[in-house]
């Protein structure tokens, strides 16, 4: 990936505010950036002490990392209520399966699983929890080309249309029962980050270039993210 604020396109990113079981501190992430450090494949999930109990109780995995990176990046950047770009290459993919057998074998599906399965659940509960009402899209990857995604997340920035956005991905671990279609590296993961048309120091703003150097998986975009802004402070 190519990080020069001459280059032609050129975005600036925040330094990322993440989230995946077995990395807690800024040093795991940067450990796991570098090879040394590996995330657990397990279904943990952030406990969101932030929010109502009857807010958190029905949410699985990806939903309640959404929530919290995207906290975490207000809290990083108080870049205030600006659009969301949310992206992901599975969604909630335990509750679609669970709504799938369900519909097989009892020709029917709960109201309550539906409303939390549907591909923009994980963002909108994010701004209900974080109280954002500027609007927010959606954007599912062809063939899981986590560039192709970043691109369109990155149009509304380099045109002007807006000064910054917040983007957010999010993939939750794939439930074993998916056999060999499961992916081979198969741990969850979700960031955010805030994308500038202008260099923004209280962001530590990292500029990329919006070219054919972004790496097509997520996980290689935010090693290149964690590993330039740790250089970047340290």
């Amino acid at each position: 990936m190519k990080f020069s604020a001459a280059a032609a396109n050129t975005v600036y990113c925040s330094s990322p505010s993440c989230w995946a079981p077995g990395l807690d501190s800024a040093q795991d992430w940067y450990e796991w950036a570098c090879g040394t450090k590996h995330r657990e494949c397990t279904n943990d999930a952030p406990a969101l002490e932030f929010t109502p109990p009857l807010f958190r109780r029905r949410l699985g995995q990806l939903c309640r990392m959404t929530v919290q990176v995207v906290h975490d990046a207000l809290e990083q950047t108080g870049c205030g209520d600006i659009k969301q770009v949310f992206v992901s290459c599975r969604g909630d993919i335990s509750r679609e399966f669970a709504i799938n057998k369900q519909l097989i074998q009892e020709n029917s599906i709960l109201p309550a699983s539906f409303s939390l399965s549907v591909f923009n659940a994980p963002i909108a509960l994010a701004t209900i929890a974080c109280g954002l009402k500027s609007g927010y899209s959606v954007i599912f990857p062809s063939k899981g080309n986590f560039a192709s995604a970043f691109f369109a997340a990155c149009a509304p920035v380099l045109c002007g249309h807006e000064q910054s956005v917040l983007f957010v991905y999010g993939d939750e671990v794939v439930p074993e029962c998916y056999g060999s279609l499961c992916p081979q590296h198969n741990v969850a993961l979700s960031f955010a980050t805030v994308i500038s048309a202008q260099t923004r120091p209280q962001y530590g703003s990292i500029p990329v270039a919006v070219d054919n150097t972004v790496p097509v998986q997520a996980e290689l975009f935010l090693k290149s993210l964690i590993i330039h802004s740790f250089r970047g402070t340290a």
